[in-house]
């Protein structure tokens, strides 16, 4: 017999899920707009006021000013009808600097949408969802959606935690930064270590030009390169260290990447490895990060994974081991987890 109070609070779940959907189209045009940076720090506005800050139409701004409001992202004094966005919310939602943002997720809604009738016909035929199919707001979406977390804890955590590694990049080392996307984790690292050389790849044409970019506007072009190849057939040899930020599982063959790694690395080199911290087990992934994790890989991390027609499809949550066997096929057999966040897990890969 079916348990109606059950049916009504799964409903109501379900429900929110709903809402949910809809709202994020609206935080991504709030992102995208300009709305939340004009809104932060700047007290009680009218609609008229936030329409004049960002050259916008009242009335739309007025109407999304409401969804804002009832989705609680945006307080309402009815007396006055102004509207405020608290400092709270502004930390997560409007300021980029700082490791609590994530609005910058929502700007990937458009292409993953967007992708829905490919990933259907994925699902149907397992031929995969490449990169490209997802349309340019995908990179760009997944450039802004990381850049915090790499500005908080790269240099500042991750790198100290990896053996013999910040010492070798202080006196003066070669770097690889597979599958860089727009460059942020190289620049990062070409800022704390000038007298390090960095070598970005990645197979994203598009993306390889932002980075080229980036590093121009940061001032490190002297010591940083940027170069369209995959990521198990980059250029050079002798590196101090290899690294896969958040890529490495979306390779359809993972183990010919590390294979690459591991022909490309000194004697001494070492490979770091930065991957979500979600669990192979479904049933441990019932939390808003596992959640949010589990879900993208349904829809981005498996579809572009199995494209590549490689020999794994392992998903953004495969487990420690499944990631350490594959590196041990490569003949990195030394698997240290180094770091470990709310959001990632940060490995030390030797030979």
């Amino acid at each position: 017999m079916t348990d109606e109070q059950r049916v009504r609070e799964f409903l109501e779940r379900v429900v929110a899920d709903n809402a949910a959907a809809f709202a994020g189209v609206s935080t991504s045009l709030g992102v995208r707009l300009g709305l939340y940076t004009a809104m932060a720090g700047a007290g009680p506005l009218t609609s008229d006021e936030l329409a004049a800050r960002t050259g916008l139409v009242e009335r739309c701004v007025r109407e999304w000013l409401a969804a804002q409001v009832a989705g609680a992202y945006v307080l309402h004094d009815p007396a006055a009808d102004t509207y405020v966005l608290p400092d709270e919310h502004a930390a997560v939602l409007a300021d980029a600097s700082l490791p609590t943002y994530v609005a910058a997720g929502f700007t990937m809604l458009k292409a993953l949408y967007g992708a829905e009738d490919a990933l259907a016909d994925a699902y149907r035929d397992g031929g995969g969802v490449s990169w490209r199919e997802y349309g340019p707001e995908l990179a760009e979406g997944v450039a802004a959606f990381f850049r915090p977390g790499y500005e908080a804890a790269l240099v500042q955590e991750w790198l100290p935690a990896l053996e013999g590694v910040e010492a070798k990049l202080r006196d003066g080392a070669s770097v690889a930064d597979v599958g860089c996307g727009f460059g942020h984790s190289t620049v990062l690292m070409a800022t704390a270590f000038p007298r390090s050389r960095f070598h970005g790849f990645d197979f994203h044409e598009p993306s390889v030009e932002a980075a080229r970019k980036l590093a121009e506007e940061a001032g490190v072009a002297d010591r940083v390169t940027f170069e369209v190849a995959a990521a198990h057939d980059f250029p050079g040899g002798g590196y101090d260290l290899v690294t896969f930020f958040d890529c490495l599982h979306d390779l359809g063959d993972p183990g010919a990447a590390l294979r690459r790694a591991e022909a490309a690395l000194a004697a001494d080199g070492s490979c770091l490895v930065v991957e979500p911290n979600a669990s192979a087990e479904p049933g441990e992934n019932i939390h808003p990060i596992g959640r949010s994790f589990a879900s993208t890989s349904a829809v981005l991390c498996l579809p572009t994974a199995m494209a590549q027609a490689g020999p794994h499809a392992l998903g953004n949550h495969p487990g420690q081991e499944a990631l350490a066997a594959v590196a041990a096929g490569a003949g990195l057999r030394n698997w240290r987890l180094a770091v470990e966040t709310l959001t990632n897990r940060v490995y030390d890969v030797r030979r």
